[in-house]
C-alpha cells in the first residue's frame, strides 16, 4: 500500500461520488468528465488496495471499507478547510487564538452571549475561556496568557500594566442556609452577632489583595478560593457569607438560602463591587479582542442577541 501520493483532491471526489450516489452525478457536481471521476477513484483504491465502492450493480455501492473510511475522508475535508480559513484570517490581521479570563463573580450569562456572537462572526479564530478569582484574573492577562480579562476593579486597578474599562456592577448579598441560627433573625443583625458564627470567605490565591479583606466581619472565618465551593458550604449551613446576587437567586427563591441583613452593609443589605475590562497596556488588541472588547463594554446585549438569533 503506497499513501504518499494520495491527494485532496481524491478525498473530495470519494466522498462526492459517496454523496451524490453515482460517478456521473458527482462528475456534474464537481464539473469534470465522468472518466476523470472514475480515474480518481480507481487510482485511490489502488493505492490503498481496498475497493471503495462495489459496481456490479446499475449504481456503485461503499463497500464495507468505504463505509468505514467515509466519515474520515470527510473530516480530513473540513479539516483543509478549516487550516485554509485560519491561514487566511491570519494573513488579514486576524489572532491565531484569543484567550480570556473571566472573574468567578461575573454573570456567565454576559460571556455566553457575548462568545455566542463572536463565533458566528470569527469562525476562525478558537478560544481559551479561563475562570480566576480576584487577582488571579489579572495576574493571567499582565503574565500575557491571556489578552482580555473580566475583573473585580479592586483587584486590577493598583496595577500599573494594566488598561481597567468599568463594564458592570455586581451586587453582593449577605445568605446563610434556612437551617442556619442568622437565618431566622429578621433585622439587622449587629456585629458583635455576627461574629459568633462562621463567616465562609473568598480568598485571594494569587495574593494580590491579601491585606485587604472586603466585608469580612467575623474574627472566625473559614478562607476558600474557589466559589463554587463557597456556594456548596452556605448551602451545607456551614457558615454564612456573601454571594453575587445572580448566583444565589434560585437558592433564595426555593428556600435553600435566606437573605440575612449585617448592620454593617447597611440598610439594603449589600455591596456593589465594580468588575472591568482589562488589558496590557503595552500590548495592542488585535481585531477579534477589539470586537469583543467592544461588545463587552457597550454592553450591547439585545444587539448580540438578534445577531446570535441570525447566525443560528
Amino acid at each position: 500500500m503506497s499513501l504518499s501520493g494520495i491527494s485532496l483532491d481524491q478525498f473530495m471526489v470519494f466522498v462526492t461520488v459517496a454523496e451524490t450516489g453515482s460517478f456521473s452525478a458527482a462528475a456534474r457536481r464537481l464539473n469534470r468528465a465522468q472518466s476523470a471521476v472514475t480515474y480518481a477513484i480507481q487510482r485511490l483504491e489502488d493505492q490503498l488496495d481496498l475497493p471503495l465502492f462495489d459496481r456490479s450493480a446499475y449504481r456503485p455501492v461503499l463497500t464495507e471499507a468505504g463505509e468505514a473510511l467515509l466519515p474520515r475522508a470527510t473530516r480530513i475535508i473540513h479539516e483543509v478547510e478549516s487550516f485554509s480559513d485560519q491561514a487566511r484570517g491570519i494573513a488579514q490581521g486576524l489572532e491565531p487564538e484569543l484567550a480570556i479570563v473571566v472573574d468567578a463573580m461575573f454573570p456567565m450569562d454576559r460571556i455566553v452571549s457575548a462568545l455566542r456572537v463572536f463565533g458566528a462572526r470569527y469562525p476562525t479564530v478558537p478560544t481559551r475561556i479561563y475562570v480566576a478569582s480576584m487577582g488571579s484574573t489579572a495576574n493571567l492577562v499582565i503574565d500575557g496568557t491571556c489578552a482580555l480579562g473580566v475583573s473585580l476593579a479592586f483587584a486590577s486597578q493598583e496595577s500599573a500594566e494594566l488598561v481597567l474599562q468599568p463594564i458592570e456592577t455586581v451586587r453582593m448579598v449577605a445568605v446563610a442556609a434556612s437551617c442556619h441560627p442568622l437565618a431566622h433573625m429578621h433585622r439587622p443583625i449587629p456585629t458583635d452577632e455576627m461574629q459568633q458564627h462562621v463567616q465562609l470567605v473568598l480568598t485571594d490565591p494569587s495574593g494580590r489583595t491579601a491585606k485587604r479583606d472586603h466585608g469580612v466581619l467575623s474574627r472566625r472565618n473559614w478562607r476558600l478560593a474557589d466559589l463554587g465551593a463557597k456556594h456548596a458550604m452556605l448551602l451545607g449551613g456551614l457558615g454564612w457569607g456573601g454571594m453575587p446576587i445572580h448566583m444565589v437567586e434560585a437558592d433564595i427563591a426555593a428556600g435553600r438560602l435566606a437573605l440575612i441583613q449585617p448592620e454593617e452593609w447597611g440598610s439594603y443589605a449589600s455591596v456593589e463591587l465594580s468588575m472591568c475590562l482589562i488589558h496590557r497596556r503595552d500590548r495592542v488588541l488585535g481585531p477579534a479582542a477589539r470586537w469583543l472588547s467592544d461588545w463587552l463594554i457597550s454592553g450591547k446585549r439585545e444587539e448580540a442577541a438578534t445577531e446570535a438569533s441570525a447566525a443560528a
